[in-house]
């Protein structure tokens, strides 16, 4: 472990002292008031450091992003920095954030940053800029999400970027030899393996009035169209209309569970459990699904592309969460040296054995999966490749108020209130709507 930097502070002005006193026995004494203003100096430097080594930062995070105690004591014997994590439910932390910049204060030095907050908190005022090198750019793909204008707000530590699930050895069983590629083979595969009683509800697909609702929508509709809102920020008809009609389809013909049309929870894990055969789903399912704790289909489910429209797409999203600091933290520069750490290559690793997030830096990603510790690794990393944003413009500071009227929008349809065409007669006028006068 490395030595402390007060033990190194306290030796040098030691041997500062020593070699002071041996100069006042020889020189004159012009220099014995300069050396006794070189110590002053010394002196006045190490206290300067001794408040920089008492510095302590507060970080909030869900629990499943904490860093382990061990982690946590080499940052503070390495930096001098001690962190107190501020373990909050990921509902909570927006809330927190904004109650405490009414009062020009931080509610953490550093917090969490979700994809879906950066267009509002940097409108807002609540993040500070980073600036970061080229190779760390370069490194994290899903830092473009983070980036307003010419500056980055927030580097990502999750990664959850979309990949398509099949369990293979349920359509073995119903007949099935490959993975559907587009959505019309995932349609007539369901059916298949509905009709066989394999499965009574073979997609898992989320469409109540939440939040992941809305992200399914723009995963499929840019997998599948490559452009889910125009240049100006306005919704394509189009092409939320052909998204919408899978969905439908799907839910009319009852290959998603109907449970689904009021809750989406545990929409994933049915996946895991083997009560469905095709999901799409974040990234770190792979290591879900092949659980030896709690996964009912260890090796058999297999990663592909998402659906497009001739075949396979070349396109995926990424919904990842990262790390930001206040700008109205005391500690701005202990706060920056924490987010480098909390990111960088070694903790991503340390961060994936000890509670399982998915790195974000590609060398991270690469490490894990060449370890053996993901079986789909090389598909993983191919897909990962494939990541681009669905906001044209960067994600809009009004993105919450957008996203309510998607995911209600599909919710009326799913229960039969709406049809595909009404449905995106009106996602389109009230996303537009919401375009225009935040213009």
């Amino acid at each position: 472990m490395k030595k402390s930097v007060k033990t190194l502070l306290s030796s040098t002005l030691i041997l500062g002292f020593l070699a002071g006193c041996s100069n006042a026995g020889m020189g004159t004494s012009e220099s014995s008031e300069s050396e006794t203003d070189t110590a002053e100096q010394t002196e006045q430097t190490a206290t300067e450091d001794g408040k920089k080594e008492k510095q302590e930062i507060s970080f909030m995070i869900p629990e499943y992003g904490q860093p382990s105690e061990e982690m946590l004591k080499q940052f503070e014997d390495e930096t001098g920095i001690k962190v107190n994590v501020m373990p909050t439910s990921w509902d909570d932390i927006r809330d927190k954030i904004s109650t405490a910049a009414v009062g020009k204060k931080a509610a953490a030095d550093v917090f969490e940053v979700d994809w879906s907050w950066v267009g509002e908190f940097k409108s807002a005022g609540w993040l500070e800029p980073l600036e970061l090198d080229e190779a760390t750019i370069k490194d994290i793909p899903s830092l473009q999400t983070f980036k307003v204008g010419k500056d980055y707000y927030a580097v990502p530590y999750s990664n959850e970027y979309r990949m398509a699930y099949y369990n293979s050895k349920q359509y073995e069983e119903a007949g099935l030899s490959q993975a559907p590629g587009t959505w019309q083979e995932v349609i007539q595969n369901a059916e298949r393996i509905k009709d066989q009683k394999v499965v009574k509800h073979p997609v898992a697909l989320p469409m109540a009035a939440d939040e992941n609702t809305t992200t399914s929508f723009l995963t499929i509709n840019y997998a599948l169209t490559g452009e889910v809102f125009n240049k100006d920020n306005t919704l394509n008809r189009d092409n939320a209309l052909a998204t919408l009609e899978v969905m439908d389809e799907l839910n009319q013909k009852e290959l998603v569970d109907p449970a689904y049309r009021t809750t989406n929870e545990g929409k994933y894990d049915l996946i895991k459990k083997g009560e469905a055969s095709y999901a799409v789903a974040p990234s770190f399912y792979a290591i879900r699904v092949d659980s030896e704790k709690d996964s009912a289909v260890q090796g058999q489910v297999e990663v592909v592309p998402l659906p497009g429209k001739d075949g396979p797409s070349d396109r995926t999203v990424s919904f990842v969460e990262a790390v930001g600091v206040s700008p109205f933290s005391e500690h701005p520069e202990a706060a920056k040296k924490f987010v480098e750490w909390y990111t960088s290559e070694e903790t991503q690793k340390e961060l994936f054995k000890e509670v399982e997030i998915l790195p974000t830096r590609q060398s991270a990603l690469q490490a894990v999966v060449s370890d053996g510790q993901i079986r789909e690794s090389e598909e993983m990393l191919q897909l990962a490749d494939m990541v681009g944003s669905p906001f044209p413009n960067g994600v809009p500071k009004y993105y919450t108020e957008m996203s309510t009227e998607i995911f209600n929008t599909i919710s009326e349809m799913a229960n039969g209130k709406l049809s595909p065409e009404q449905a995106a007669d009106q996602m389109t006028e009230k996303v537009n709507a919401i375009v225009e006068a935040n213009k």
